[in-house]
């Protein structure tokens, strides 16, 4: 029986996959919008109030990405889903809480009087720093494989600092697109402080993923697998290269080269993310579960599948719409 022709092995694969292409758009896009919340305590009043509007038409569009992730995770793995929320029960419901905090801060900022907007400022920020670290805390947790030991809590401390960072960075990058004038030069600023960290969580993400597990080290080092991987982190670290050039010349005068790190970055965390899902495949719950273990009957999945395959172009469609129709500089948000 070939490949393609056994459920039980391209069904689990093709949810697997549509999972990992819902948590890496998401990444990308309500990463840098976590991340323009992060650098709200470094922005003047004005400034907020243009950053907000820079994301304003597609931070909901951005967060249906982890909606449609946890739900392909609860239907076509629900054996892992139980264990890895388990695990994440208190970062989950943090993350939440962050979620809600800065979407309540969002809508209410508009509307309060000027006396109160501070404290909305100060909400949306936290909502932000909360959620972002959340995350990045999952992260390191996961790639630890799901213990709660101090060792692994100190890994994931680490890496929920860089991704904040990185987080950070994106944002920078998406204002520099979306901002000008002295908004667009600060968010150079940014972005050439926060870069480092990017650096420094790619680093350390691609350093303990080997050392976590004798299999993840014999599948990155044993020849050829060397060689065929080698591209990874040589076009890894000339995108970080680019990056660094490219903020060195910013902003230009004819605004025309400002997309470069951003664009730079969304193939980064893209390049990171291909080196995790090969370090972890086959397995779902680190060295626990495998997708084909961990997977629901094919004949649930298929018709799993046929509902996805409706439900993805309606999400892709809505957030190709919302950014062809806000393209362009960043104009003042408003509700009246």
């Amino acid at each position: 029986m070939t490949l393609f022709g056994d459920p039980t092995i391209w069904l689990p694969i093709a949810f697997a996959t549509l999972m990992g292409v819902s948590i890496l758009i998401y990444v990308v896009l309500d990463g840098y919008d976590l991340g323009v919340g992060v650098l709200f305590p470094f922005a003047t009043p004005d400034d907020k109030d243009r950053m907000i509007a820079s994301i304003g038409p597609f931070w909901d569009a951005n967060e249906t990405w982890l909606v449609l992730a946890v739900g392909l995770l609860l239907v076509a793995f629900p054996w892992a889903h139980g264990v890895i929320l388990t695990a994440f029960y208190m970062p989950v419901a943090l993350m939440l809480l962050g979620l809600i905090l800065r979407g309540v801060a969002f809508e209410f900022r508009a509307k309060a009087p000027a006396s109160h907007k501070p404290w909305w400022n100060g909400a949306f920020f936290a909502g932000s720093l909360m959620t972002a670290l959340c995350q990045g805390f999952m992260l390191g947790l996961y790639i630890m494989g799901l213990e709660w030991t101090w060792p692994n809590v100190a890994f994931a401390v680490l890496t929920a600092i860089c991704l904040t960072t990185g987080y950070a960075f994106i944002g920078s990058a998406w204002l520099m697109i979306k901002t000008e004038g002295t908004l667009q030069q600060k968010a150079v600023a940014w972005a050439r402080r926060g870069q480092w960290g990017v650096l420094a969580g790619i680093a350390a993400v691609s350093l303990a993923s080997p050392l976590v597990s004798p299999r993840i080290f014999d599948k990155w080092f044993a020849v050829p697998e060397v060689f065929i991987l080698a591209p990874l982190p040589i076009v890894s670290i000339a995108l970080l290269g680019v990056i660094w050039m490219s903020l060195r010349h910013l902003p230009d005068a004819a605004d025309r080269w400002t997309w470069i790190p951003f664009v730079a970055t969304m193939f980064l965390f893209a390049l990171a993310f291909a080196g995790l899902a090969y370090s972890f495949y086959p397995y779902v719950v680190p060295e626990r579960l495998t997708i084909y273990e961990a997977a629901s009957a094919p004949e649930s999945l298929f018709v799993i599948l046929i509902g996805a395959l409706v439900v993805l172009p309606m999400i892709a469609g809505y957030t190709v719409l919302a950014y062809t129709t806000f393209r362009g500089k960043a104009a003042d948000l408003r509700y009246d």
